[in-house]
């Protein structure tokens, strides 16, 4: 016992440093592995297996150290160890029965493990086989789909299923077989959908440029509906304001507005444009299309914008216009709904482009066409074409400018036709009254040109003061300021009554008063012609206020505007210079005919025995010739122009009187040649006095009258009759009695004025001594003239 305590401190007392190293990495249960290796590497395993062994010799002293104070507990464990021993093998038996029976169960089981995990790999691949097959059967519905849509014509169904595809089932297609199948046919579906849909829009093309002509027909039917509804509410606006500034009624004013939606009314389809135009935008080639269809627009806009040459302009410009405005409605529908398909600045080239083409055109046309009235009717339509697209916000100034360089063409053309109008109308007129026999026909012809002399209608049958070329050229002027107001409105010039105020002077000036002189001075007119011709330019004159009125009426000119002096036509001055033309020629086949009548030197025994209150026969016939001159004149002539005719005629017969009288073939008178005269002069003035009073000039000129236009004459009978002659002579009494009378006509026929032996002044012895104290008196004056000369 004693000897176990000593080794214990023979080993405690070898114990080093490294000894206690190694011992504290063995009890902390670190790797000795590099220690072994390093000494091993070093070459001095030797003290390390020393180390080792120590280390082995003191854990075993600890052991033993450690059993000997537990001993007791030891061998308690060690009889529980034997227990458990014990038990363990009983246990072993019993877990070797056991198992025994469950593996006789377990077999079974087993096998049902084994079927039922094959059982789970089928329903995996079948499941994993039903997923694919759902993911075909998707991809392969959604390809039938996309076959129906296609045939069915729907592409832009076609094209969604399509983009679905490929975005969705495309990469998640298990079988490489159908995918790359796909693949390969999207491309072919899509090119596909492509060319069915550009055939389409090709056929929309062709469809929409034939239906043009009925869209710019409709446009253009609306804007004359549109333009009636304008000037009808114009005129009821005037008449409003005309009556009202008369004060004859109170007008309420209403405002129509009548609002239509213009693009229910152009029914045109677009959906072909449409659907092309976003089926390309979905396959992403949308400026191409937008290319494809400006280039194809453009040039159906070139061949629309080219004339027949074998259809004259006349007959294709309303369709020819009407096909143009269907064009650019199309084109304005296009650019606000189809989404950018065309630009702004696109429509504005094309629009450019047909107004160049359209005035270069319409120049040419006026250029060779030789009717007012056709160049009226192209130029309505072009009017009515620009009212439509102006409405459509084109700007259509250029084609009213290319008008209104055509207006001068048009007036040429106009103002010939109504020159040609107007001469077969004076050759056509027989210069006689106008006999009216029904109101409708004094309607026509009277009241409508506002010749009427008096508001109260006129007992029938009506001898109207002209004749029927009056109310013909009345109609032609109208006319003619009807068709110069249609080519004027509606264009660039805002106020166009001084433009046709123009132009209807010009006609009045330049043609009707040019051919009417030329009538009033063929020389193939007589007396009554000629009166009447003057009666109907005194009418026409007058009618000139109306012309001017009408036309203002046509223009919208207010009356007022026109009422001013400095309104008047200046035809009207002209007209009164050619009426006094008229009456100048008038006056002239007066006094020719007046010098058929009396013939004086010729009817007129200048050396009569005899003397005769009644007077000379042939003044039978000029007072006869007058009276029926003087009552035509009444009915036709204005009363200034009667007083005209009465004094020219009256005044030519003085005249006549004195050239008589000093005529060479008139050698010598008597007093009862003179004497004759004298009764004659006395019918003749009472005739002059009854038509002066009758006729109402009286009225009138009241500090004149017919009778003084004999004055001359009637002088010269006072003098020649006169007892005492040669106070002629006497300045006082010749002013007073004498004043018109010439010195040397007087001295001329007094001269003639001679006794003689065969008789002319009847024998001096049967004459008494007043006769010879007379006749000594115009000795005596025949001496002093004879002097005075």
């Amino acid at each position: 016992m004693n000897a176990k305590p000593k080794r214990r401190t023979v080993t405690e007392n070898g114990d080093t440093g490294e000894d206690l190293v190694l011992a504290t990495l063995i009890g902390n249960g670190e790797d000795l592995g590099p220690i072994v290796r390093h000494a091993f590497e070093i070459g001095r395993p030797e003290p390390l297996l020393f180390q080792l062994r120590n280390l082995v010799k003191k854990k075993e002293v600890e052991i033993e150290d450690l059993c000997r104070v537990h001993y007791e507990e030891f061998i308690l464990a060690v009889d529980e160890l034997r227990g458990v021993l014990v038990d363990a093998e009983e246990l072993k038996s019993e877990l070797s029965s056991d198992n025994f029976e469950l593996q006789e169960v377990g077999s079974a089981l087993l096998m049902k493990l084994e079927e039922l995990l094959e059982s789970y790999s089928i329903k995996k691949n079948v499941t994993e086989a039903i997923k694919v097959s759902k993911i075909c059967v998707q991809v392969l519905d959604l390809c039938v789909r996309c076959n129906n849509h296609i045939s069915e014509g729907q592409f832009y169904p076609a094209l969604k299923t399509v983009d679905l595809i490929e975005k969705n089932f495309l990469k998640n297609v298990p079988l490489k077989a159908l995918r790359l199948m796909i693949e390969t046919r999207i491309p072919v579906i899509k090119s596909h959908i492509e060319k069915k849909v550009c055939s389409q829009f090709n056929e929309w093309l062709v469809q929409v440029r034939s239906s043009a002509k009925d869209i710019g027909q409709t446009a253009v039917a609306r804007a004359v509906s549109s333009r009636q509804r304008d000037e009808d509410m114009l005129a009821r606006q005037r008449e409003a304001e005309d009556q009202s500034r008369s004060g004859l009624e109170d007008f309420a004013y209403t405002l129509d507005v009548e609002e239509i939606d213009e693009d229910s009314i152009l029914k045109f389809d677009l959906t072909p444009l449409y659907r092309a135009y976003h089926i390309h935008t979905c396959l992403g080639i949308q400026e191409q299309f937008r290319e494809y269809y400006y280039k194809n627009r453009l040039l159906q806009l070139n061949s629309d914008l080219q004339i027949s040459p074998t259809v004259p302009f006349l007959e294709s410009h309303q369709n020819f216009l009407a096909q143009i405005a269907g064009y650019f409605i199309v084109e304005d529908r296009v650019l606000r709904t189809a989404g950018g398909l065309l630009l702004p600045n696109q429509v504005e080239t094309m629009w450019e482009t047909a107004v160049s083409k359209m005035t270069a055109m319409i120049g040419d046309q006026f250029s060779h066409m030789d009717s007012a009235t056709n160049i009226l009717m192209i130029k309505d339509y072009v009017t009515l074409l620009g009212a439509t697209l102006r409405h459509y916000g084109y700007e259509v100034s250029p084609l009213l400018e290319a008008l209104d360089n055509g207006r001068e063409r048009f007036h040429t053309l106009l103002l010939d036709e109504c020159r040609q109008q107007i001469v077969d109308v004076l050759a056509n007129d027989t210069y006689e009254q106008m006999v009216l026999k029904k109101e409708s026909d004094y309607t026509t012809n009277v009241l409508s040109f506002h010749l009427q002399t008096s508001d109260i209608m006129p007992a029938f049958p009506y001898f109207a003061p002209f004749s029927s070329m009056v109310p013909d050229v009345c109609r032609i002027i109208r006319s003619f300021i009807k068709d110069c107001v249609s080519y004027l409105s509606h264009g660039i010039h805002m106020n166009i009554n001084d433009i046709v105020k123009k132009y209807l002077d010009k006609l009045l000036i330049d043609v009707f008063n040019e051919a009417i002189l030329k009538t009033i001075n063929s020389g193939t007119t007589g007396v009554s012609q000629a009166m009447q011709i003057a009666a109907n330019i005194a009418v026409l004159e007058k009618a000139c206020d109306y012309f001017l009125h009408h036309a203002a009426h046509l223009c919208g000119i207010p009356s007022r505007s026109i009422e001013r002096p400095q309104a008047s036509l200046m035809a009207k001055i002209v007209l009164k210079t050619s009426r006094d033309a008229a009456y100048l020629a008038l006056l002239s086949l007066v006094d020719t005919k007046l010098d058929e009548f009396m013939k004086l030197a010729e009817n007129i025994n200048w050396t009569t025995e005899e003397v005769s209150e009644n007077g000379n026969e042939y003044m039978n016939e000029v007072i006869i010739y007058l009276d029926t001159l003087m009552s035509t004149a009444q009915q036709i002539l204005p009363l200034d122009a009667l007083y005209k005719v009465g004094n020219g005629a009256l005044e030519h017969i003085s005249s006549s009187v004195m050239s008589a009288f000093l005529n060479d073939s008139v050698k010598r008178f008597n007093a009862n040649a003179v004497m004759m005269i004298n009764y004659d002069l006395k019918r003749l003035e009472s005739f002059a006095d009854e038509k002066y009073q009758t006729t109402g000039l009286s009225e009138i000129y009241k500090e004149g009258s017919f009778r003084s236009c004999l004055i001359e004459a009637r002088q010269l009978i006072n003098l020649l009759l006169s007892s005492q002659p040669e106070n002629f002579m006497n300045p006082v009494i010749r002013e007073r009695n004498y004043n018109t009378l010439d010195h040397k006509k007087v001295a001329s026929i007094c001269e003639k004025f001679k006794d003689s032996s065969d008789g002319l002044f009847g024998s001096l012895s049967s004459r008494n001594t007043k006769q010879s104290a007379r006749k000594k008196s115009m000795d005596v004056l025949k001496r002093r003239l004879k002097d005075f000369n």
